[in-house]
């Protein structure tokens, strides 16, 4: 009993509060500050500054002689933003 009298005063003291006129100019006002916002959240040189800073992966293979056997050893190399690169074996395969 004593939740569903907490329940209703809950729900009439919002209704009090908020009244609709007070909600319309609540409306308009965010409303219009959405709308200057929205035009300078996102600037262009943003989006190029971060297709600068990616990294560029690229895979190469190559053939190594060891002795009598040669293999075909395809690396990736991943040129980061820094100027690093970082290389990686992914496979070698016997070719003769």
């Amino acid at each position: 009993m004593k939740k569903l009298l907490a329940l209703a005063l809950t729900v009439a003291s919002v209704g009090f509060v908020a009244s609709p006129a007070e909600a319309k100019a609540a409306g308009a006002a965010t409303a219009a500050t959405a709308a200057t916002a929205a035009s300078t959240i996102a600037p262009q040189w943003r989006n190029r500054r971060y297709r600068r800073s990616r990294v560029r992966v690229v895979n190469q293979s190559r053939l190594v002689r060891v002795g009598r056997r040669v293999y075909r050893e395809t690396y990736q190399i991943r040129y980061l933003p820094n100027g690093r690169t970082q290389t990686r074996l992914i496979s070698r395969v016997r070719v003769r």
